[in-house]
């Protein structure tokens, strides 16, 4: 074999096998789940809910829990089991990490921003949400390499206006 076929084969390796990884991936679905499952007692309700019927903490508690059995099961599998093969998966690209860290910075500021609820502006209130939407996902098709500006524009105001709409005008879920 050439010194370029060598190359090519390389590149299309998958990427190796690690117990490690698998084990603290596990560790790290559990710490999040159960810190969700944490967030999820704090729900403020606005009524109780009568013995027998769901409030807004049920689907939540479901999800968590569910969430920490599947965490659990995957530490158990991590544990007694060897590492899987990851031949299927690519190795980390040029630039991947950076798109991860992106995505992090993003989605803090997202989260930051939408924790403000509303401003008043020029003596108007204004609903932050439908804002740090649209900015979200603006910013991470770019990251992700998406660059049409009319594209980019037309579908991040039409999928943020019907989140905004199904769940904050219908639904009335304070967004």
């Amino acid at each position: 074999m050439s010194s370029t076929e060598v190359a090519e084969s390389d590149e299309y390796q998958g990427a190796t096998p690690s117990r490690g990884l698998e084990i603290a991936f596990a560790i790290v679905a559990l710490a999040v789940t159960v810190g969700y499952l944490a967030l999820t007692t704090q729900i403020s309700l606005r009524r109780e809910a009568a013995p027998g019927q769901i409030d807004a903490r049920f689907w939540p508690m479901v999800l968590a829990v569910t969430g920490i059995v599947v965490a659990i099961v995957l530490l158990v599998i991590a544990i007694t089991r060897p590492a899987p093969g990851r031949e299927d998966i690519e190795r980390i690209q040029p630039g991947g990490v950076v798109r991860v860290a992106a995505t992090l910075v993003i989605s803090i500021a997202f989260i930051a921003l939408w924790s403000l609820g509303s401003v008043i502006l020029f003596g108007y209130r204004v609903e932050v949400f439908p804002i740090a939407a649209a900015l979200l996902m603006a910013g991470l098709m770019l990251v992700y390499g998406h660059r049409r500006w009319l594209s980019l524009v037309i579908y991040t105001a039409s999928i943020t206006a019907f989140i905004y709409v199904v769940f904050g005008m219908l639904l009335r879920i304070p967004l």
